[in-house]
């Protein structure tokens, strides 16, 4: 796991009143988290705390989700900077050039941003409601209610960070065909905003944005930042396993994305989006999904 985890000491006590003789420390494996700053060219843009791995594809994403790039083109480069401590390499920093006519950023957020809070610093809702390069309301994409609801465990077997620590957020994208779901990418965090730009900044690198046909599938709530990010990417469908917020529905159904909650493999809420939903496979009719 390299820097996306650290051992730590700890004393085990039970509130039975039974403890472990001989007294010994236990080590116990934390998910890491430190800061990571982002520039573009030689200004700092943000600062945002994230686990360690993967921060290519994290500052990709974060560039897709400020509304800054769309394309893989737009983006010429992305390489690690000594950080501020005598010239060290901490790995901390990462500067991003992007490509020949993307301007910059008209505002540099310059606010350090809590791996709770993907939108910390911008001034209003207005300003988070970005213009749409992409259209999640064309995607033909239709999947039949049982695959949906599958994507949770398939998404849990995959988390192996989360498996050594109990201590991630994790995001999965999910390609839906007749042959059944297939997860392109997943990515952990301990921050749910930035394991969902992880999995978008890595389809960027990819050249794949936007994302059709996919479902985005995340292990936490679903909030307005993370439609946001979804619509930004071209994703049709979100689905999480806990709530989401009423601005999360609204934004959904704004954009015509797709908002599932409370998937729990035998039920599922729909907030958004119900038309792209289909009957379970086992109750089709002649090899054809029927619409819900």
């Amino acid at each position: 796991m390299g820097r996306m985890t650290q051992h730590r000491k700890i004393h085990r006590f039970h509130v039975d009143g039974t403890t472990e003789y001989p007294v010994r420390f236990k080590e116990d494996v934390l998910a890491a988290e430190e800061p990571l700053e982002i520039r573009i060219g030689p200004r700092s843009f943000a600062v945002t705390m994230r686990t360690p791995g993967d921060d290519f594809d994290l500052v990709a994403g974060f560039l897709v989700s400020e509304g800054i790039i769309r394309q893989q083109s737009e983006l010429m480069s992305l390489r690690f900077c000594a950080g501020e401590n005598e010239g060290v390499q901490t790995f901390n920093v990462v500067e991003a050039q992007l490509g020949p006519g993307v301007p910059m950023p008209e505002r540099m957020r310059n606010i350090y941003t809590s791996s709770s809070c993907g939108i910390c610093g911008t001034d209003s809702i207005e300003a988070v409601r970005k213009t749409l390069h992409y259209s999640p309301a064309q995607d033909p994409l239709r999947i039949p209610v049982d695959v949906l609801a599958e994507l949770p465990e398939r998404l849990r077997e995959a988390q192996t960070l989360f498996a050594k620590t109990g201590g991630v957020h994790a995001a999965g994208l999910f390609k839906v065909d007749g042959t059944g779901p297939e997860l392109l990418c997943l990515r952990e965090d301990v921050g749910r905003h930035n394991a969902v730009d992880k999995v978008v900044g890595w389809g960027l690198r990819q050249g794949l944005l936007p994302l059709s046909g996919t479902v985005l599938q995340v292990s936490g709530r679903a909030s307005f930042e993370l439609v946001q990010k979804a619509a930004l990417a071209g994703i049709p469908v979100l689905a999480a396993v806990s709530a989401p917020s009423s601005l999360a529905a609204d934004l959904a159904a704004e954009t015509g994305v797709t908002l599932v909650g409370f998937s729990r493999g035998h039920s599922l809420n729909v907030y958004a989006g119900r038309d792209r939903l289909m009957r379970p496979r086992k109750v089709s009719h002649e090899g054809n999904f029927a619409r819900l």
